[in-house]
């Protein structure tokens, strides 16, 4: 298994990256984070992958929850206990952040490492509920990442359905707790994951990336649009 990449990195890292491979990263970023964020009213399911100590990724999603009627399902995946700020994840912990409507909730139990494996459980929790359409409620460094990765493990699934970005809102230069690192200093990470990924089958091609979103915005406007 190949060495994890660290949260922070510098721009030396990207000096030898050829510029139609960083086209393609900014290609991702535009197209996944200018899909309409109203959508997210509408879909059947909201996905919060926690991690890094966040609280916002949950309070953002419960104040999402409770204000939507008709979401029907909150999955919210678990993250890494080697974390420093890791902290059990229970309904308890989730009522202290304002959860109120329990019904349709549902928490991944074990604590897992790895983006890929949160996406796992989450396209397992789709299929098994029946779920329809999702939004992911993610940090904004953090989101693209997130987004490509349930993507990839719902093609590998042979499951296909509509999935909309949610950015939390949190100011960029916040730190987050887990390094004290901004949302700033963390995108140069995600950029160089976003290189790599695709290659070790963990996030979804440009290619599959395009192909989806053909799909998304011919088979399901509605839902993007509200029209």
């Amino acid at each position: 298994m190949s060495r994890p990449l660290p949260r922070l990195v510098g721009p030396e890292a990207f000096a030898d990256v050829p510029a139609d491979r960083l086209l393609a990263v900014l290609e991702a970023v535009t197209m996944v984070l200018t899909l309409p964020h109203r959508a997210a009213e509408r879909v059947d399911a909201l996905v919060v992958a926690t991690g890094q100590g966040e609280d916002w990724r949950l309070t953002d999603a419960i104040r999402a929850w409770e204000t939507g009627p008709a979401l029907r399902h909150l999955l919210v995946a678990n993250t890494d206990s080697a974390e420093r700020t890791y902290r059990p994840l229970t309904l308890d912990r989730l009522r202290g952040l304002g959860l109120r409507r329990v019904d349709g909730v549902v928490l991944q139990a074990e604590p897992v490492t790895g983006t890929g494996r949160q996406a796992t459980w989450v396209v397992e929790q789709v299929r098994a509920l029946g779920i329809g359409s999702v939004a992911l409620v993610v940090s904004p460094y953090h989101l693209v990442r997130v987004y490509l990765t349930v993507l990839r493990a719902c093609d590998d699934a042979g499951l296909r359905i509509p999935m909309v970005p949610l950015p939390v809102a949190v100011a960029p230069d916040a730190p987050v707790p887990e390094t004290g690192a901004a949302g700033y200093n963390l995108v140069a990470g995600e950029v160089s994951r976003l290189l790599r990924y695709p290659g070790q089958g963990w996030i979804a091609t440009p290619e599959r990336l395009r192909d989806y979103l053909r799909w998304l915005w011919s088979a399901h406007r509605p839902l993007l649009t509200g029209a």
